[in-house]
């Protein structure tokens, strides 16, 4: 499993010899895949008081171990796995401390452990130096993590320039493709990177972060407060600072090592973890952007619309806090006759006291609501970090669902409370005026690496800006969330024709495959399993192309498959097309700019 040699501390394979993690002496580590460079070398370190603590570092003798796990899981697949091996590596010097990490089949991660008392603040030292010549796809944290992804060279990106991680990039010369994030992000302060100017990424921990217009706006009087350190009492245990690497996208997309490396759930409250009776996925209709009066009415309407179409969930804004706890009480009822739960919406600020908490969680679970949004965190700060999870476990201890919005990226937390469905964290439909074509076909590549995005994909108006409907209802199975909230009216969706292909999408799957012909940016391309059915999905960008879909993965025997496509160059149409295919079919697929495609396979 190890290497020793003269210029190493220590050289990690991963179990199938594809990922190889170093780190030579000076506390410098270096990643590969296949040989190939991912990250550069580069500083691995935290300060402490303001003490770089790999200063004169002395790495002792390491201890290992081989971890192979799998659980539950809801997203691109039914069951995570880890197989990884993992060392400890203590290390003397003026402050003693322990590196942890990993090389798993899917990437790298590592974090540091300082034991100790009292209160003490760490800060970031870490680097991430992308291969020379690497292509990085890139937001800022101008709106908090909703934002459009520019592409640059690494080379290219200016100095001071904030990137927010997942933070994608692809090797030069057909190497493969890697993504920097975090993971088990608990009682610290969220990481994005800072570039240098001369191809190196810097962690940043969320006091350093600018405060991006959202807390501007909402926040100004926290500003000064959250940009000071935040202390850590006792042990201090970092996030694990995480690169997955693969050597295509679908390797990206189908990577577990986010989740496997955030703790397992309190199995008191998840006896059975993401397969939880009452943590169940669904999809979900919302008012809030397609129509509707803000009252009773258009709530009992829409979940009699959402019956009809097989959903299990409506998501209601604020306005029903100006109800009565009976009125609430009698539309839960209504909406639960046929077949659908309710989740609330909440701004965080008013639940940031224990009182508070507990009066909106006592409500919400007194008449029967299946879940809440809460909205607006704006930061990565440790105390907004910490909130996150205070909600998580009282919400839990009701038994209901969570939906962040107003968010930062997720970090596996999800494992270990699964009554987090999804979070929003992406620019998504609310975004009236955003182009979405190039943007839909680069977030699955990007952010959705990180976990679920509550996108609130699908709309037939405006909204869609420069895509088509066929567009619009692919996303619907290529953008994960196990909360599957649709922003179109459900009266335009049961009049669409490709109703019965909608209504068939479920939120979570047993498997995906990311299809040639993807790139990103440029067209997202997938296969979907749920059950014994298939979804094939295709978000195209902004230049019209062709893509070629051979239909390996289907079973002997033959299949129904019924066919969406765009019907005209206006993008306001769809056509619903039904035949019988098998096993090694080949269809190419015209897509129109900002066109798509989705196909239902179903057994004969």
């Amino acid at each position: 499993m190890f290497l020793l040699a003269s210029a190493l501390v220590i050289a990690a394979a991963s179990p199938n010899g594809q990922v190889r993690f170093e780190l030579a002496s000076g506390m410098t580590y270096s990643v590969k895949l296949a040989g190939r460079t991912v990250i550069e070398p580069s500083r691995l370190s935290i300060t402490v008081d303001g003490v770089d603590i790999a200063a004169g570092a002395k790495p002792g003798r390491t201890a290992s171990r081989r971890i192979r796990e799998s659980f539950p899981w809801l997203g691109a697949h039914a069951v995570a796995v880890a197989d990884c091996n993992e060392f400890s590596l203590p290390v003397s010097g003026r402050i003693p401390y322990t590196v942890q990490i990993r090389a798993c089949n899917d990437g790298v991660a590592f974090r540091t452990i300082v034991p100790g008392a009292g209160s003490r603040v760490p800060d970031e030292a870490t680097v991430f130096r992308p291969a020379a010549g690497s292509t990085v796809w890139h937001h800022d944290l101008e709106g908090h993590y909703e934002a459009l992804h520019k592409r640059s060279r690494i080379e290219e990106i200016p100095p001071e320039e904030w990137l927010a991680p997942p933070v994608t990039f692809r090797l030069p010369d057909g190497g493969g493709y890697a993504s920097i994030t975090e993971a088990g992000l608990a009682h610290y302060a969220g990481m994005a990177l800072q570039a240098d100017g001369h191809g190196a990424l810097h962690a940043r921990l969320g006091h350093a972060h600018p405060p991006g217009y959202p807390f501007r706006l909402r926040y100004k009087d926290d500003i000064e407060r959250l940009s000071k350190p935040a202390a850590v009492s006792g042990t201090i245990t970092t996030p694990w600072r995480v690169i997955l690497t693969g050597s295509g996208l679908n390797s990206l997309v189908n990577a577990d090592l986010v989740w496997t490396l955030a703790p397992p759930p309190d199995p008191k409250i998840f006896p059975q973890g993401a397969a939880t009776p009452w943590a169940k996925p669904g999809r979900a209709v919302w008012k809030y952007l397609d129509g509707g009066r803000n009252d009773a009415a258009t709530v009992r309407e829409f979940s009699r619309l959402a019956g009809r179409l097989g959903f299990e969930y409506q998501v209601v804004e604020g306005f029903w806090q100006k109800w009565t706890e009976e009125e609430l009480r009698d539309v839960i009822a209504d909406s639960r006759r046929h077949g659908v739960g309710l989740w609330l919406w909440k701004h965080s600020r008013e639940l940031r006291d224990p009182e508070s908490r507990s009066r909106f969680f006592g409500l919400c679970r007194r008449v029967g609501a299946a879940g809440v949004k809460i909205d607006f965190f704006d930061h990565e700060a440790k105390e907004v970090v910490e909130l996150y999870e205070t909600l998580l476990r009282e919400a839990a201890a009701r038994r209901l669902l969570v939906n962040f919005h107003g968010a930062n990226k997720p970090t596996g937390g999800a494992r270990t409370w699964p009554n987090e469905l999804t979070r929003e964290a992406v620019r998504g439909m609310e975004s009236r005026k955003s182009p979405r074509a190039r943007h839909d076909a680069t977030i699955p590549f990007t952010r959705l690496l990180a976990g679920p995005a509550d996108y609130t994909p699908v709309h037939f108006g405006e909204r869609r800006n420069d895509t088509t409907w066929a567009h619009q209802i692919a996303t619907a199975v290529i953008f994960t969330s196990p909360l599957l909230t649709y922003a179109a009216h459900p009266a335009a969706i049961l009049a669409n024709p490709a109703v019965d292909v909608i209504r068939a999408i479920p939120a979570v799957w047993d498997e995906t495959r990311v299809l040639p012909g993807s790139e990103i940016g440029e067209a997202a391309v997938f296969a979907r399993r749920k059950a014994d059915e298939w979804f094939i999905a295709a978000v195209n960008g902004e230049t019209a192309r062709r893509v070629e879909i051979r239909l390996d993965f289907l079973r002997a025997g033959s299949w129904k498959a019924q066919l969406v496509r765009d019907a005209g160059a206006a993008g306001d149409s769809v056509s619903v097309e039904t035949l019988v295919v098998r096993k090694g079919a080949r269809w190419a697929i015209d897509l129109l700019p900002g066109g798509g495609f989705t196909a239902r396979i179903s057994r004969q």
